[in-house]
């Protein structure tokens, strides 16, 4: 019986099936545990029985939409994002769909996404009277929702967010979409392309540290750190505690640290894990850069750096880039909520109702080359660690 960790085995098992390349160049996935693709493998081969038994492949927010409406409902936004979509042809990918055991009919039909559902079955409907009859969207990608929610929706104004993991996405909309290595690629809509990279290790690392070390309260962090220089503490840190999705994803990557020496202190290992962060999101940068272009804004959100001042100023540092904060709590509900409303003509775009907004975060000159030498030694430790063996 295969186990959990198999999983990247069956990524593994699919890249010798497929060209793994021009795979990821039409869907916008990798070959990856994280996504959809290995995971149906990998269940077909665990659990074999269960798997020949399923009619249908659903997502929990199609299955959601089947208990209450009778109607398994999903959107392009959430299907576009499974590792099964072909961008550019707006359709599931033929050559995906062979390597794999599932048959289109047992995927979302295409002509039932983004519909809306109004009418609850009958035991909702009275438990709810109230939203019985209003037009109930299908559930959509929170990536994609936070850009809406931050005003992040043209290739000008990239989004950063923050939270336990980690995005940089800008939203292009155009007939197609070249997509290169390293980075993700899915959709808000049938209209709107979302093109960016992910970190498995964004705010999680910080939670790490501070369950792990010895360090002063809370607001006494925040303090020291931003009263610290970058690249004192003389540490090389590769953040990958969770293995690695942009822009090598390397699911068997791991985090490291060099350098340490017995007077390094448990705040200067948080310092140097926060600015590693910040560099694993250059990294997604530069190709977002080669690829669509300098943004005329770059706006942050997410928990983790609306409450942490000093690691936004290392990343708009690290990025060579200034950062606007977005006051938004809830960036992505909000994004949700506005694409329901431009879809019901409550109003007519997105952009009508700009979130707020708060401190630009100014890159500070006299620290561009600390963080490119640090940047080149990441980027050394990477290749020693990950390709060189």
């Amino acid at each position: 019986m295969c186990s959990i960790p198999a999983l990247p085995a069956a990524a593994k098992e699919l890249a010798g099936r497929i060209d793994a390349a021009a795979q990821h160049a039409r869907t916008g996935c990798v070959l990856h545990p994280s996504y959809l693709p290995a995971k149906l493998l990998w269940l077909s081969q665990s659990r074999p029985d269960a798997f020949r038994a399923a009619t249908r492949w659903m997502s929990f927010g199609e299955y959601l939409f089947l208990k209450l409406f009778g109607n398994a409902a999903a959107s392009t936004s959430m299907v576009s994002g499974s590792g099964l979509w072909n961008q550019n042809l707006n359709d599931y990918d033929e050559e995906m769909l062979s390597a794999l055991p599932i048959e289109r009919a047992q995927l979302c039909p295409i002509d039932c996404m983004d519909q809306p559902e109004t009418k609850l079955l009958a035991e909702y409907a009275q438990l709810w009277p109230r939203f019985d009859g209003i037009p109930w969207f299908p559930a959509l990608g929170d990536g994609a929702c936070d850009n809406l929610g931050s005003d992040c929706i043209t290739p000008s104004r990239f989004a950063l967010m923050v939270g336990t993991s980690g995005a940089m996405r800008a939203v292009c909309e155009s007939e197609s979409m070249r997509i290169p290595a390293g980075l993700f690629c899915y959709r808000v809509d049938r209209k709107r392309f979302v093109l960016g990279g992910a970190l498995s290790n964004g705010g999680e690392v910080y939670a790490w540290m501070k369950h792990r070390l010895t360090l002063p309260p809370d607001d006494q962090i925040e303090a020291q750190l931003a009263a610290m220089e970058p690249g004192t503490h003389g540490l090389t840190v590769l953040p990958l505690f969770a293995g690695e999705r942009s822009t090598k994803w390397r699911a068997d990557a791991r985090g490291a640290i060099t350098g340490l020496s017995i007077h390094t202190s448990p705040l200067e290992i948080v310092r140097a894990s926060l600015e590693s962060v910040a560099l694993r999101f250059r990294n997604v940068y530069d190709i977002m850069l080669e690829q669509i272009g300098a943004p005329a804004d770059l706006v942050d959100s997410g928990a983790a750096l609306l409450h942490s001042p000093a690691w936004t100023q290392m990343m708009a540092d690290a990025l060579c880039r200034p950062i606007i904060a977005c006051m938004e709590k809830e960036a992505t509900s909000r994004g949700a909520a506005l694409l329901a409303m431009e879809r019901t003509g409550a109003i007519g775009h997105v952009r009508d109702l700009p979130p707020e907004l708060g401190r630009v975060y100014q890159p500070m000159e006299s620290r561009r080359a600390i963080y490119e030498e640090q940047l080149r030694r990441q980027r050394r430790l990477y290749t020693k660690l990950f390709e060189e063996n």
